[in-house]
């Protein structure tokens, strides 16, 4: 497999790099892609699910974001220290039936020497919102630079 840059050790540089570079990744909602950012027996804790590998990480995703329609997220570096990064992370989305919800949670992430993410660990909540209660506008996809951050919007 290729390295995925940036590499561990990381620092506060490198490591909000790759937190940006999670965030443009998740917000494509392509399972298809996001899994390739981890290793083949990745190991995950999301909520009360326990995927293991690329192909149950995979199904996951696809049964994540066939529920989390319009789906924007924003990720931002916590801490880093050697192969580890923690982020803390709030992103919006609606059910079938409208109503909209702001997630907000935290990760703790460890890569392999190559820069692919071997664990996640995620805590999660969800808040029921108003639409007009929304701070996430931008058209789906990447979030747009010049939108701002979790610390900016108070989060």
């Amino acid at each position: 497999m290729e390295p995925r840059l940036p590499l561990p050790p990381f620092d506060a540089e490198s490591a909000a790099r790759k937190v940006r570079m999670a965030e443009d990744a998740w917000n494509t909602r392509d399972p298809d892609r996001v899994v390739q950012v981890y290793t083949p027996d990745t190991r995950w804790r999301n909520r009360a699910e326990f995927p293991v590998g690329r192909e149950q990480v995979r199904g996951f995703l696809q049964r994540k974001w066939a529920r989390e329609l319009d789906y924007r997220l924003i990720k931002e570096l916590w801490a880093c220290s050697g192969d580890r990064i923690a982020v803390r992370f709030a992103y919006e989305w609606h059910d079938d039936s409208g109503q909209w919800f702001r997630s907000y949670g935290n990760e703790n992430w460890a890569f392999n020497a190559e820069g692919y993410m071997r664990e996640r660990h995620a805590s999660i909540n969800d808040l029921p919102i108003r639409p007009e209660q929304r701070l996430f506008h931008w058209p789906l996809g990447r979030r747009p630079d010049e939108h701002a951050s979790l610390s900016e919007l108070g989060l």
